[in-house]
């Protein structure tokens, strides 16, 4: 499989990270210098220091949201575009992963099963997943701090089904009879899901050694594509000819 992903805006979000972690950090530091000023100084605050006291708490609290944000999101490990490919690790060396480059969505693989529009969701918590909405296992102290830490896994199939769109669109530019398809993948291998009623996007594990996960999902989309054609040798076919590909490369990267 070919891997191709955008390593430039990687690390440089990885380092946009770490410049927010260590300004939270001051943030915060100075925030406790500034309104606490009045203690070492003996002195009424003026009206400058009543400003910025009332100014850097909120200033600390967006910098933690959004540091939190960035850090799940570029540097917590696993990374969703490792995962992704050692959970396909065995799919035909034909196949295509792309990484960070066709924003909103972040992953799109084109294989002989299809073209996929893939939505990571980097949570390492237990949910059930019923009428397709997904509820966290924690306990009540937990979701508290999650919504302040505005961390919740958010809305999956919303995400798929915009993901799947914009995808579908690319798509058709260059071939207007192949149907992009939407998948859900959780990452760390900790993430556990109880399915209480059939998802109507596939739901998977990364890891191979959870089920439902990617590469028995693959398996069995390329068994299904098989029996169908009557051929195992037209299941390895390529939704899209080489110069199709090239097309949305030149197109969309």
């Amino acid at each position: 499989m070919r891997v191709v992903t955008n390593k430039k805006l990687a690390r440089r979000n990885r380092k946009v990270t770490n410049y927010l972690f260590f300004s939270t950090f001051g943030a915060l530091i100075l925030g406790f210098v500034v309104i606490n000023a009045s203690l070492f100084t003996n002195e009424t605050p003026d009206t400058l220091t009543l400003f910025a006291q009332s100014a850097v708490l909120p200033i600390a609290f967006i910098l933690t949201i959004v540091s939190v944000r960035m850090t799940n999101l570029w540097a917590r490990v696993p990374r969703p575009e490792k995962a992704i490919e050692d959970g396909l690790k065995g799919l035909s060396n034909k196949s295509i992963l792309y990484n960070y480059y066709h924003f909103p969505v972040r992953h799109v693989l084109i294989c002989p099963q299809g073209v996929f529009a893939i939505v990571t969701r980097w949570h390492d918590q237990q949910f059930s997943l019923r009428d397709g909405k997904f509820r966290s296992k924690r306990n009540l102290l937990s979701k508290l701090f999650s919504v302040i830490r505005f961390d919740g896994i958010g809305k999956p199939f919303r995400d798929a089904e915009i993901a799947r769109s914009y995808i579908q669109s690319a798509i058709d530019d260059v071939a207007d009879d192949v149907e992009v398809k939407s998948l859900i993948v959780f990452v760390d291998p900790s993430a556990a899901v109880e399915f209480e009623t059939e998802p109507e996007i596939p739901v998977l594990y990364a890891d191979p050694k959870r089920s439902p996960n990617l590469k028995e999902y693959m398996r069995d989309a390329k068994r299904l594509l098989s029996d169908s054609a009557g051929d195992a040798k037209n299941a390895n076919l390529m939704p899209l000819s080489d110069e199709q590909i090239q097309e949305f490369e030149d197109a969309t990267i």
